[in-house]
């Protein structure tokens, strides 16, 4: 699929909204990006690779996590920072994503995503509540490039 036709599909206002909700709860931060190039090999280590670019391993309790979409090249992955990661195990991911894949088999682009914010979000405000003096660190809005 053209990466045109699917921000075409996607309720970008719907995706920042569930992302600024979820993280209402939780002093982590959740992030995502659409690639609009051709993603050459694992999302995984693309997707570990734009985590660093973003500036997410800045976070005070390393505790973001990305979600990348590749519509052209049909591939996705979701990562956490090293906190998510001690907190939630592989099997969190692999049910996140195997959620997510059903989704996009049926086209249903923006629930796939606001599926896997709003699991993100249940995680980390369970591992990572809200503080008094938490502040918002990354931007809501989906990123594209």
């Amino acid at each position: 699929m053209k990466t045109t036709e699917f921000l075409q599909k996607l309720d970008h206002p719907r995706i920042s909204a569930a992302i600024a909700a979820a993280e209402q709860t939780t002093s982590g931060e959740i992030r995502v990006f659409i690639d609009r190039g051709t993603l050459a090999g694992d999302p995984v280590s693309a997707a570990e690779k734009k985590f660093l670019q973003l500036g997410m391993d800045k976070t005070a309790e390393r505790n973001a996590i990305l979600i990348l979409v590749a519509p052209t090249s049909q591939k996705f992955a979701v990562v956490g920072d090293e906190g998510v990661h001690k907190k939630c195990g592989v099997e969190f991911w692999q049910k996140m994503v195997a959620d997510m894949r059903e989704h996009f088999r049926h086209e249903e682009f923006t629930d796939a995503i606001v599926e896997a914010i709003e699991r993100a979000g249940e995680l980390l405000a369970r591992n990572f509540p809200r503080k008094h003096d938490d502040r918002n660190e990354l931007s809501d809005a989906p990123v594209e490039h």
